[in-house]
């Protein structure tokens, strides 16, 4: 099913979640995490603050997605709650275990994204930092296939 698919489907029993939304796939594991997030184990994500450049903004609560998977099949779609920043030394378990990956503690959350997000930033001409903002989302399962 195809984005436009499952948006319409979804349109179809929330008319009023108007015509915005932004499709998109995880950058790692894109179908172990699309799957989690279907099933409702993973409710939060992170992403690396500096990769946010000029023109390119934030995630905002009340936002809606729908979640791809790696062959860009849509399998859900997710409405954003809260949105915060913080440093990556100090993201905390909580986030860790909403994010429903590994075992779910924040030592296995912190090695996972470290490794992630230098690669990412490493792409993009940056380096990785402890203290480096990640921008942190939580979100609801609104719709799924």
């Amino acid at each position: 099913m195809t984005h436009r698919d499952l948006w319409a489907a979804y349109r179809a029993v929330n008319p009023d979640a108007g015509d915005e939304y932004e499709p998109w796939a995880y950058g790692a594991e894109p179908d172990e995490l699309a799957r989690l997030t279907r099933d409702g184990i993973k409710t939060a994500t992170a992403s690396a603050g500096p990769l946010y450049g000029e023109g390119e903004p934030l995630p905002q609560a009340g936002e809606y997605s729908v979640i791809l998977d790696s062959r860009d099949e849509a399998v859900c779609v997710i409405r954003t709650t809260r949105v915060y920043t913080v440093p990556f030394n100090q993201v905390g378990a909580e986030q860790a275990f909403r994010e429903g990956e590994g075992d779910r503690s924040l030592d296995y959350w912190r090695r996972v994204h470290e490794d992630f997000f230098r690669g990412e930033l490493a792409g993009a001409g940056l380096e990785f930092s402890p203290e480096m903002p990640v921008v942190c989302e939580e979100f609801e399962v609104v719709y799924r296939v």
